[in-house]
């Protein structure tokens, strides 16, 4: 493979990562809470609106990976363009910019599922504090946030060689 076919394979591996990783955290978190969601609304399927949102909280990460993974296709022309050639150095360097949010993505979308998992249980006893357990799931996803930044902010400052 020739360094210029092996930078942008490099690259686009980056960008399936950031997509898998956080595709993978958000289908975790999601599972959880909606296994939780579904006992409760077993026995009181009136409740449904109220945890739509802290089931649907935990998807958020998946949006990420896959917005960094379609920022990764722009910049290197896989979407609407011509591929670049790329140096390996630049390939490693898009990879490396995707981590951020992959991880962040995968590690906080498993947990604020077992935070929201936890606020369902609360809201099926509590309806009215239902936005406690949104804000401590707010919390987690502040992370997955950051990581999201720092990986834009990384493939932004990346020039294409």
């Amino acid at each position: 493979m020739e360094g210029a076919t092996l930078g942008l394979a490099i690259a686009t591996f980056g960008g399936a990562l950031a997509v898998l990783l956080g595709g993978m955290g958000s289908a975790i978190g999601v599972g959880l809470a909606g296994q939780a969601s579904s006992g409760v609304m077993s026995e009181d399927p009136g409740k449904f609106g109220m945890l739509l949102l802290l089931v649907s909280l935990p998807g958020t990460q998946g949006i990420y990976g896959f917005l960094s993974g379609f920022l990764v296709m722009l910049k290197v022309g896989l979407i609407g363009g011509t591929p670049a050639s790329l140096t390996t150095v630049t390939g490693l360097l898009l990879l490396a910019a995707c981590l951020p949010v992959g991880f962040t993505g995968l590690v906080s979308g498993i947990h604020q599922g077992k935070v929201c998992a936890s606020g369902v249980y609360m809201v099926a006893k509590q309806p009215k504090d239902l936005m406690k357990p949104v804000i401590m799931a707010a919390l987690v996803e502040t992370y997955a946030v950051l990581g999201l930044l720092i990986t834009i902010l990384l493939l932004n400052g990346i020039t294409l060689k």
